[in-house]
């Protein structure tokens, strides 16, 4: 097929004034898919190689040849920035054709909003917790609407692989169309799929339809990658006795300055430039933005740092993107995953990433932000920890942030490897969420009616009609439900409260966070509001709190030097197996890499020899002295999690172990009174057992792990995390590996 030829004409003109000299091979593979078939499809090309484009093009195409008599095209998005992005790019293009590209999200008028409802067509840009509003407060319009949708463009869909944002985007979409009678084809974009037949599942799941992935040969990949190693306080991994005497003045300045010598590194590196610097999260992000700001102050430079996340009021957000779409910029932006995805933020010259990402999707997405427009990807990693204590043990003294992104990076390159759907969860928080939402919307339904609309949606396959009625009982109990006189189901007084409140559409955990004003300013907001006249890091900057109305929940400050911690609420980890392995392998290894800096390839060669001498290349039980020992078992997060109940709670007395300390999910350390051997013998004897995963909760533990677990009956509760979260089969493997 002549992908070009079949493009409608306004979409060739768009392509001729852009000054293409022909299409990319994305391009040419989606186009042949969506013109040529009636499946459903999913696109895996590399960062900035024109996905959105290639999606776009023949479904606007399509749309021009035969107009919709509604919405024709929704696209769904995990981000308000990436749509914001998007619309304005969408509305050049469509504006010649007459299809007009709506966007709803929580920071567009109402007035806006209301045009698409009066006259529904085109293309409408949403999240999925927008979708949910839609679908709760605009029911009766939901037909009207999406009539005769067409296509469904999920964008970054590897960001909705693995948790209930993208398992609730999912029952969104079937919600939508059962209500609306249509029967859309779904096209999923992403950079980082490692698995696409996976994810051609996920995609296509409860649609119908067939789901192809475009075969694309993968161009060649430039990438400029280092990775630099620091202590926080001297002397530096690489430093000789004469180069301590020599630089001691100064390196003991630099201490009781307080300057952390990654930090200071990244300041060296991007004067003159326009970066990235990612951080693991909000309040490492704070904390380095305000060092670096200091640093600017002190060399008597104008401050050139802006700060991104999620915390944010949405005017410094903007802010900071606007900045980065300017090519003659030259300031830099400390960002959380805010940035990660795909906003088209200019010309990057390099990005840092302090300490390394959980994920190899989010290492890609990342080095992925820099490299556009014709230049290489370029990350430079800056991995740092303390120097041990004198009598620290053999797990305190090993660098695993520096072998986590080695191990990140290797994977890729050697494997392809990037991490597939989570599958066989049991989301009960989710579904608890789902039941209320279509209660809401639908109004009074019968137990039954309710059962076949929620629990045939593909996200809940694996719960059996059984637990739906345990779980509707106990929502009777506590008023989340009512029963009318007709016998039917509606939302009760307490399930009424929480609906009311815009947080309800979100799956994702989040905190009560209190509004942060300075005058007329909204900052952002915060976790944890301190008394008066303390001190709170937002922004960047540090602000000292004047007045605390709790009641509205909103914090009045005025802005200060100096430097504090900032603290937005704890988010864990989600770090896969095969990335602890990996780790392992690198230091069973000789390898060089040839992106490792001075004192990171010293520090790799430190961890090697301390792994040989040790005697972990043979055993991963290793002696600390008398009877104290430390595993180290190369599992991923809830593999790990498995491991250290199950060590807890079925081994624990036949080995007389006790004083169980873990650093997830690298060690775990204890004393116990049995050898090796019998270590090994009794888990390989205690794991063959017949036994329950249930077994691995606590007695009367109720493990909250989503955010309406909450609401959801105890027993519930502790089935899906026994049975969702912990990854016992992981665990068992590991096991088994071990009789050998």
């Amino acid at each position: 097929m002549n992908v070009f030829s079949r493009y409608a004409s306004f979409i060739q003109d768009a392509i001729y004034t852009a000054g293409w000299q022909q299409l990319r091979a994305v391009q040419n593979a989606a186009g042949e898919a969506i013109f040529g078939t009636q499946s459903n499809v999913l696109l895996c090309a590399s960062t900035a190689s024109g996905k959105t484009e290639a999606a776009f093009f023949p479904v606007l195409t399509l749309l021009e040849e035969d107009p919709s008599a509604s919405v024709g095209v929704l696209y769904i998005a995990p981000l308000k920035a990436l749509i914001n992005d998007q619309f304005e790019r969408l509305n050049a293009l469509c504006d010649e054709a007459g299809i007009p590209v709506y966007r709803w999200h929580g920071d567009v008028s109402q007035a806006q909003k209301q045009k698409l409802i009066k006259k529904p067509s085109g293309i409408l840009q949403i999240t999925p917790e927008s979708l949910e509003s839609l679908l709760l407060h605009k029911h009766m319009d939901i037909p009207a609407l999406f009539g005769d949708l067409r296509f469904i463009i999920i964008d970054e869909i590897h960001a909705l692989l693995r948790g209930d944002r993208g398992l609730q985007t999912f029952c969104l979409i079937q919600r939508l169309c059962a209500l609306a009678a249509c029967h859309p084809r779904r096209i999923g974009l992403s950079a980082t799929i490692g698995d696409p037949q996976s994810a051609a599942q996920f995609l296509g799941a409860g649609s119908g339809r067939e789901t192809v992935v475009p075969a694309l040969e993968a161009g060649k990949e430039v990438w400029r990658l280092s990775m630099e190693q620091f202590y926080s306080t001297p002397p530096q991994a690489t430093d000789t006795p004469d180069e301590l005497s020599s630089d001691a003045d100064l390196n003991m300045e630099d201490a009781a300055n307080g300057s952390d010598p990654g930090i200071d590194y990244i300041f060296q590196h991007t004067r003159g430039r326009k970066c990235l610097v990612f951080t693991n999260s909000r309040e490492e992000c704070e904390s380095v933005c305000q060092q670096l700001r200091e640093m600017c102050a002190l060399a008597h430079e104008p401050d050139r740092f802006l700060i991104h996340h999620g915390n944010l009021s949405t005017s410094y957000r903007q802010s900071a993107e606007e900045e980065m779409r300017d090519d003659h910029s030259l300031y830099s932006v400390c960002a959380t995953a805010t940035l990660e995805l795909g906003i088209d933020i200019g010309r990057l010259e390099r990005a840092f990433h302090l300490d390394a990402p959980f994920t190899v999707s989010g290492f890609l997405q990342r080095m992925g932000r820099t490299g556009r427009r014709g230049s290489p990807s370029e990350m430079w990693f800056v991995m740092r920890e303390e120097h041990p204590l004198p009598r620290a043990m053999l797990p305190e003294t090993l660098p695993w942030y520096l072998l986590q992104g080695i191990a990140l990076v290797q994977l890729y390159l050697d494997e392809r490897f990037v991490e597939p759907p989570r599958t066989g969860r049991l989301p009960y928080s989710l579904l608890y969420h789902q039941t209320l939402c279509t209660l809401a919307g639908c109004g009074e339904m019968t137990p039954a009616a309710l059962a076949s609309r929620v629990l045939t949606l593909s996200a809940f396959q694996h719960i059996s009609q059984d637990d739906y009625k345990t779980l509707l009982r106990h929502l009777l109990s506590i008023d989340h439900i009512s029963r009318t006189e007709n016998g039917g189901l509606i939302v009760g007084l307490r399930g009424e409260k929480l609906l009311s409140s815009y947080k309800f559409l979100a799956v994702f955990q989040e905190n009560i966070e209190y509004s942060v004003r300075s005058g007329s300013e909204q900052i952002g907001t915060i976790v944890r509001p301190p008394p008066v006249g303390e001190k709170i890091a937002l922004a960047g900057r540090v602000w000292i709190v004047d007045d605390v109305d709790h009641k509205k929940r909103e914090i009045f400050c005025t802005l200060v030097p100096g430097r504090v911690p900032a603290f937005f609420g704890l988010v864990a980890g989600d770090i896969h197996t095969r990335i602890l392995e990996k780790m392992q392998e690198i230091l069973q290894s000789d390898t060089v890499y040839p992106y490792l800096l001075p004192h990171a390839r010293k520090r790799l060669q430190e961890a090697r020899n301390s792994y040989a001498a040790s005697g972990m290349e043979y055993s991963s039980l290793i002696s600390l002295g008398g009877n104290m020992w430390v595993l180290f078992p190369w599992l991923g997060s809830y593999a790990f999690l498995a491991l250290e109940r199950f060590l807890k709670i079925m081994c624990s007395e036949k080995l007389g172990l006790k004083s169980l300390n873990s650093s997830r999910p690298y060690y775990m350390t204890f004393t116990m009174k049995a050898d090796r051997e019998s270590f090994f013998q009794v888990l390989a004897e205690e794991a063959e057992k017949d036994w329950d995963p249930l077994a691995l909760v606590y007695p009367g533990e109720v493990p909250v792990f989503e955010k309406y677990d909450e609401y959801v009956p105890e027993d519930l509760v502790r089935k899906g995390f026994a049975y969702g979260v912990l990854d016992t089969a992981g665990m068992k493997a590991r096991i088994r590996q071990w009789e050998f």
